[in-house]
């Protein structure tokens, strides 16, 4: 069993909500958005921080602590042994929560049924016209992403949310009018203000200002009522 594990943030109160939790950032991503701001874990080789073992002894010592593990990325669902990785994380009692990017619809439900995660926050890069360039490769299929929207607004297993990474240089109000409209009904969407890490493969993304961020938030809630900000 082999996951590239890239590091580990022992304690989070943001990549969970509502849970105590460690973040566990897995190598490699199929896709390049300018605003990653794991660009580290895209566009460098693999300095392995962390085996599972390690991962798992750790755990174990924080049995009773956390409630929960934040599985991201990269891209979570390209490790070829992500089940096998997640199962002794499930047996020691811990919530999971994975973050994906939602273009590899056929593995997002066999870990979805698998019973090994608990809940899924998926990116929606932006209107589907605009999906491509915002991130960054012309090799993503929308009809992928598409079926993992349709796959998680149709289960009932798990809990989910979508979520923008909101840019200046990337969205408008039309994006989001189109957004609102493709994931209508969803249980719940967050619109995230870019912050640059200072790790970006873009260094000269922005971010809006919060008069702007109320404003696409007015538009999305006419398609998905409870939409909400984070990081605003």
């Amino acid at each position: 069993m082999y996951v590239k594990i890239a590091g580990l943030q022992k304690l989070t109160l943001l990549d969970y909500p509502g849970k105590t939790a460690c973040t566990v950032f897995t190598w490699g991503c199929n896709l390049r958005c300018p605003f990653c701001h794991n660009a580290g874990l895209v566009t460098e080789p693999l300095a392995e921080a962390i085996t599972a073992d390690e991962l798992y002894a750790f755990l174990k010592k924080r049995t009773g602590l956390l409630d929960g593990v934040c599985v991201t990325g990269g891209e979570p669902l390209l490790q070829p042994d992500l089940f096998e990785f997640l199962k002794p994380i499930r047996d020691m009692g811990f919530a999971v929560k994975l973050d994906t990017n939602g273009t590899n619809p056929d593995r997002l439900r066999e870990i979805t049924e698998s019973g090994l995660i608990d809940t899924v926050a998926m990116d929606i890069k932006n209107s589907p016209e605009k999906y491509a360039v915002t991130a960054g490769t012309e090799r993503i299929s929308i009809d992928a992403v598409h079926r993992s929207v349709r796959y998680l607004m149709q289960q009932t297993k798990i809990s989910y949310e979508f979520r923008t990474t909101v840019v200046k240089q990337y969205h408008t109000a039309e994006d989001f009018e189109k957004i609102g409209e493709w994931i209508r009904g969803a249980d719940a969407y967050y619109l995230q203000n870019f912050r640059n890490s200072g790790q970006l493969i873009d260094n000269s993304t922005t971010g809006f200002t919060p008069s702007e961020m109320r404003h696409f938030l007015e538009i999305v809630r006419k398609y998905v009522p409870n939409a909400e900000l984070r990081g605003v």
